[in-house]
């Protein structure tokens, strides 16, 4: 009787906790869908709700340690997975071909956003990691370029989780916002698509503001935020030379381990620019099926992140780093309006 006591349960075993840990992740992530139908959240989008219900489970439940496994799998493996797929949302040629103007100017939204989110972090005193994650997503494409952005600079899982939840609220409200003014601005409908697209959070945030804009606005929206995703990757590569010589200065360790998803970021692009649709026959339904997966997948992780979360520590930590963020939205939407 001891004997059978004793002996493991499948159900206790490593993988089961693993797979229990990742469905959680997944169940969340469509409690969340769920509540991103309902109107008013409709506008804030799968990603958030999801880590609204994430760092409320954690609050009133606590942290559930025993699937921990899974839930890791889910914020690490599965994030860079959904990553590595974003990257065929990225036409490298229309980039090149339409878009080297908007190029230029994606530039210098991207070093503006970062340095005054940065600067302004310390005139507040506010955290530094959360302000520089909040500055690369504003500057570049919210949650995905703070996903990409936070194993360089060796982020904890909870300022991740934190700015990602900043990044997507504050970018819902400014892409509203952007909506109500629409008739008000003296643009025509590709001023307007330019402007929404260099200075928008999200592409969820570029696509919701330029509708407004009809066809050619939207399409000149997502064009310039397509620009921005492109510069995600050499981004990346500045971050990664500037923790190296930042850890060779202080005599730390300076192993940075190498974004590998990045390669496979860059592989899809090309092979969605170049070889998908063009040389290999690619579905239109097979490219909307792997966009969902993608959407689905960065959720999961997002909830993986969402748990981590304490709201003591958002309510002392994330206050300053969102108002920095917030200032520096509302002068890089003046920046990118002045430059059309």
């Amino acid at each position: 009787m001891s004997q059978l006591a004793n002996k493991p349960s499948r159900f206790n075993s490593p993988k089961a906790v693993w797979i229990g840990g990742v469905l959680f992740t997944f169940l969340i992530a469509f409690l969340g869908y769920l509540l991103a139908q309902i109107p008013g959240f409709n506008q804030v989008g799968q990603l958030a709700c999801a880590i609204i219900i994430a760092v409320f489970y954690r609050q009133l439940f606590g942290y559930p340690g025993t699937i921990r496994s899974g839930i890791t799998f889910s914020s690490k493996w599965l994030l860079r997975t959904a990553i590595v797929l974003y990257g065929l949302k990225l036409n490298i040629d229309t980039v090149f071909s339409d878009g080297l103007g908007l190029l230029l100017r994606d530039m210098a939204v991207i070093v503006f956003a970062i340095l005054l989110t940065i600067w302004l972090a310390k005139r507040f005193n506010a955290d530094k990691t959360i302000s520089l994650l909040l500055g690369v997503g504003t500057g570049v494409c919210g949650a995905a370029a703070i996903a990409a952005i936070a194993p360089i600079i060796k982020a904890k899982d909870e300022d991740t989780a934190i700015s990602v939840g900043i990044i997507a609220l504050v970018g819902t409200v400014f892409a509203i916002t952007y909506t109500i003014l629409r008739p008000f601005l003296p643009m025509d409908d590709i001023e307007y698509g330019m402007w929404v697209g260099i200075s928008l959070h999200e592409i969820a945030h570029v696509a919701l503001a330029g509708a407004p804009a009809g066809e050619d606005g939207l399409a000149i929206a997502l064009l310039g935020k397509l620009g921005r995703v492109f510069l995600l990757v050499p981004l990346c590569f500045i971050f990664i030379f500037w923790m190296k010589r930042k850890d060779k200065d202080q005599e730390t360790d300076a192993s940075i381990e190498f974004p590998w998803f990045l390669v496979g970021f860059i592989l899809l692009s090309i092979l969605g620019s170049y070889v998908f649709g063009s040389i290999i026959p690619f579905p239109e339904a097979l490219r909307e099926f792997i966009s969902a997966l993608t959407t689905w997948l960065l959720t999961a992780a997002m909830v993986g992140l969402g748990l981590s979360v304490s709201l003591r520590d958002l309510r002392e930590r994330a206050l300053l780093p969102l108002a920095a963020m917030t200032i520096t939205s509302i002068l890089l939407s003046v920046f990118a309006y002045v430059s059309i």
